[in-house]
């Protein structure tokens, strides 16, 4: 679930494909943030035009899709046919989500861009994690060996 206020990095339509048997393309408000990209129901976008552009906040949290960038796999089969790029997101599951937006609004270079940000930043914290934990022990073990140097 996200916070209830947001920073939007990147806002805008796009098209998802449904799981239907017909796999019809839906129009989708999209909001990119630093972990991972909201779809609210065309209903929503109306509501939320209204509101501050680089916040959105979740009035409605269950009619809101969220794909975090954490359960995220990669952005895969890109494809420019016409005046589309088409582009599937692959989530940790196996999941496939296929997208569709103009080809100049990028969406497909943006998601990727900032789904590497944010594993950069998680792979450093779990450096630093790391790094505090073998200091800890390392202090420790320091303080183990004075104690036994001394009894």
């Amino acid at each position: 679930m996200f916070e209830s206020s947001v920073k939007v990095l990147k806002e805008g339509l796009m098209e998802k494909r449904s799981d239907g048997l017909l796999q019809l393309w839906k129009k989708k408000r999209c909001f990119l943030t630093e972990e991972g990209l909201l779809l609210h129901p065309p209903k929503q976008h109306d509501q939320q035009q209204h509101q501050n552009h680089h916040q959105i906040t979740a009035s409605e949290p269950g009619k809101i899709k969220e794909l975090l960038f954490s359960n995220m796999k990669t952005v895969d089969c890109v494809e420019r046919k016409g005046k589309y790029v088409y582009f599937t997101v692959v989530m940790a599951e196996g999941k496939e989500i296929d997208f569709r937006c103009p080809q100049e609004e990028g969406w497909n270079a943006e998601i990727t861009l900032q789904m590497v940000q944010y594993k950069n930043r998680q792979a450093i914290l779990a450096v630093k994690s790391t790094r505090q934990k073998q200091q800890h022990l390392i202090v420790a073990h320091g303080h183990n060996i004075i104690r036994n140097s001394l009894a």
